[in-house]
């Protein structure tokens, strides 16, 4: 199937490592032009060699911290009139309510609300003017089983998807689509270190700690971060066109709910 992706320019944030490389793979793939992003200029040379080795082409690279106005200028300059435009942030660790006083509330909030917003204001403008464009905002599952101990990531994140829902409605007409993932349990490195985690609270092995994460999962294993790129690419496609407004789940059948 072609996705209709050849030369489409694709900035994706926090693309150095995990989902979001995972996404930018799948779309460099497909042929579009693919900007990485991250803060460590190290760690996203490594990614910008792996997207090379895999489809022939080097990605350009966009060192910065999305979350600041500069690191938002600088990605804008460098890529400034998107075709596709994923968001995608690292999430913050579990916590308790006790420990999160009105500083650590803003950084959050910043970070997983308004800082994505920010950069979407930026180019939805020039996608509308077009008459295309896509926008695909990582979040996470708990968004629609929100569990106390990561509030920071969830509450934030709510407030996102409910900024993407009215924005999808408000552009559809101009052929830009805004859609959510909630991946949830891949096996990322982020999942790596709450498999540690847990092997250390319970005092279990870490196989015993990972097998027993998998196994709470309807599929029987975690989800590949190439599964959440697939899904990326394909919501990015000229076949995705119809779609708009979603909350996909990419949780190997977890989430029991109807909608």
């Amino acid at each position: 199937m072609d996705l209709g992706l050849q030369g489409k320019r694709a900035f994706v944030s926090a693309s150095s490592t995990g989902l979001g490389k995972a996404c930018a793979l799948s779309l460099a793939r497909e042929g579009a032009e693919v900007w990485l992003n991250g803060r460590d200029e190290e760690r996203l040379a490594r990614a910008a060699d792996e997207v090379e080795s895999a489809v022939g082409r080097r990605p350009q690279t966009v060192v910065g911290d999305i979350d600041a106005a500069e690191g938002r200028a600088a990605a804008l300059a460098a890529c400034p009139a998107p075709d596709i435009l994923v968001c995608n942030s690292g999430g913050p660790k579990p916590g308790r309510m006790d420990q999160w006083d009105e500083a650590v509330w803003n950084e959050a909030v910043t970070a997983k609300m308004v800082s994505p917003i920010l950069l979407i204001q930026s180019v939805v403008g020039g996608m509308r003017a077009r008459g295309s464009g896509r926008i695909i905002v990582i979040t996470s599952a708990m968004v629609k089983t929100p569990q106390l101990a990561m509030a920071l990531s969830t509450g934030p994140r709510a407030g996102l998807t409910a900024f993407c829902k009215a924005l999808a409605r408000e552009v559809a007409a101009d052929g830009v689509t805004v859609n959510c993932l909630l991946p949830e349990k891949i096996d990322t490195d982020r999942l790596e270190r709450m498999t540690r985690s847990l092997a250390r609270l319970r005092q279990i092995d870490e196989i015993v700690a990972r097998a027993e994460m998998a196994s709470t999962v309807p599929a029987g294993r975690f989800g590949r971060p190439e599964e959440v790129g697939d899904a990326c690419a394909f919501l990015c496609s000229s076949r995705a066109g119809y779609i708009t407004g979603q909350n996909l789940q990419l949780d190997g059948g977890a989430y029991a709910g109807l909608v």
